[in-house]
């Protein structure tokens, strides 16, 4: 069985000349990578994290077994990923993009309003982007007095729309 692997960080770079790789962080929570000791990559290799050090904008890893600027060299442009257990863990009510897109959305109703094909940020609050074959793309505000259920082992997402918003 293979895992669900989810991307957390890009290998741009070496950085200096003993192994250790520059990366961009792909996450809200960049402190994240402290906390790393394995990481994974689509094709499977696994590689333990000896150190972290942060600078600047970048996050640089020291991987085992990786000792010099050529090692390093054949990481770059690779994607970090984790498995889900390894992911930050959320206050409760707060999900990953990735958690809500493909929900199914009815409304309270029991209205079916289509699935969440995309999530809008706007700054302020997300808005869902729900979507069924020849309707209008509905908008939904991610806000507590619209969105009054999410059950992720259902794969479902339950809204009331106010009257303006239908």
């Amino acid at each position: 069985m293979q895992r669900e692997l989810f991307t957390i960080g890009k290998i741009v770079a070496p950085h200096g000349v003993r192994g250790d790789v520059r990366v961009v962080p792909l996450s809200d929570f960049p402190e994240r990578f402290q906390a790393l000791k394995k990481v994974y990559f689509d094709d499977g290799l696994m590689l333990d994290v000896e150190g972290v050090k942060f600078h600047k904008q970048f996050v640089l890893l020291k991987f085992r077994g990786y000792d010099s600027m050529n090692d390093a060299e054949k990481l770059r442009n690779r994607l970090i990923k984790v498995p889900r257990e390894d992911l930050v863990k959320l206050p409760e009510g707060h999900y990953f993009h990735f958690d809500i897109i493909g929900l199914e959305v009815y409304t309270t109703a029991g209205e079916f309003l289509g699935k969440v094909t995309d999530i809008l940020v706007t700054g302020s609050n997300d808005v869902y982007v729900a979507e069924k074959d020849g309707a209008k793309p509905v908008l939904i505000p991610a806000l507590k007095k619209v969105v009054k259920t999410i059950d992720l082992a259902a794969g479902r997402m339950t809204v009331e729309l106010l009257e303006e918003w239908e």
